[in-house]
């Protein structure tokens, strides 16, 4: 029997999987600190969503932890080199939300074009701002796809279906399945902001990405379609840090960027004074792309099972620091 840690909460269909397993399952978040003084200790396996952070002190400090679950895609909490030196499994569900997050970029990038937040506010102040809520259509639009996996190509079918135009920038991506799916794969990342006035962010957070949605590349975007001015949009359901959220507030502030829908944020939970949100052409969730009743039962099993492998000390299908593991 194994003692799993489970410290940012998990559908209760997946605990009952842990348990039938033998397993002894312990919630409850565990601030910094206490894990930094050895608070894992006691623990066979932990399973987080985003809120822990697994640093490379916090992973030192918790001697005879054999796997970590990370309930969900994103693995950015965790060091992936410090666990696997330390002989650590990192495993994640990586399909289990990638329908909820497709229907939420969807759900953006609508209400961006259709100023649904904005109607709906003035409404509640009694407004009637029938002419000002005049918005355009996403068919004949160009879509552009930063990083072209799973949640991306599921954006870009149902954005298909609507009449866009779908294209990408994934420098891992083999050109035959960009075909496939019928987008067009640019080159450069600079071509796909040239060319498109809906962007759509889908890719990891990496020193790479950071700030890759920049305020020069805002200023590229075309902002019109044929005879149509569409204006200019951006959608991050992804990692937060990919887009310049003060470059971002100056491009809505001068009008290079139409509207912007962010899910996610470079600090969260965001701060008081935090000035996106009071732009009138900015909506955000707070990271809530996989936060859907469905979504969280399939990532809760897909990690429990994960993780009742991993202990078992068998190699788990969604191992991700085979790399840097060392038994």
């Amino acid at each position: 029997m194994a003692r799993i840690a489970v410290t940012d909460g998990m559908a209760p269909e997946a605990v009952t999987v842990l348990e039938k397993a033998g397993h002894e399952v312990v919630l409850g978040f565990i601030k910094n600190e206490d894990l930094l003084d050895g608070a894992l200790k006691s623990f066979d396996a932990i399973i987080v969503r985003s809120a822990t952070k697994l640093t490379a002190d916090v992973i030192a400090a918790s001697v005879g932890l054999a796997v970590i679950g990370r309930a969900g895609v994103g693995v950015d909490n965790i060091d992936l080199e410090a666990a696997g030196s330390a002989g650590i499994m990192v495993v994640n569900a990586p399909n289990a939300s990638t329908q909820s997050v497709v229907e939420l970029t969807i759900g953006h990038l609508l209400s961006s074009i259709r100023h649904i937040p904005r109607a709906n506010l003035g409404m509640r102040d009694s407004k009637w701002e029938k002419k000002e809520m005049k918005g355009t259509e996403l068919s004949g639009k160009c879509l552009g796809l930063i990083g072209f996996g799973r949640i991306a190509q599921g954006v870009a079918a149902v954005a298909s279906a609507m009449g866009m135009e779908i294209h990408t920038y994934d420098p891992y991506l083999p050109p035959k399945i960009a075909k496939s799916q019928g987008a067009y794969l640019h080159k450069k990342v600079d071509s796909l902001f040239k060319t498109c006035t809906h962007i759509s962010i889908h890719c990891n957070l990496t020193d790479e990405t950071h700030h890759l949605v920049n305020s020069k590349r805002m200023k590229m975007m075309p902002g019109k379609r044929g005879a149509i001015k569409c204006g200019n949009h951006i959608v991050n359901c992804a990692r937060g840090g990919i887009v310049d959220e003060d470059a971002l507030l100056s491009a809505l502030e001068d009008g290079t960027v139409t509207s912007a829908a962010l899910d996610v944020f470079e600090v969260e939970p965001l701060p008081k004074d935090y000035s996106l949100t009071r732009h009138e052409n900015f909506h955000g969730t707070p990271h809530i792309g996989a936060a859907t009743l469905e979504a969280q039962q399939r990532v809760g099993i897909d990690i429990a099972d994960a993780v009742i492998t991993g202990l078992t000390g068998k190699k788990p299908k969604t191992l991700v620091n085979g790399t840097f593991f060392v038994i």
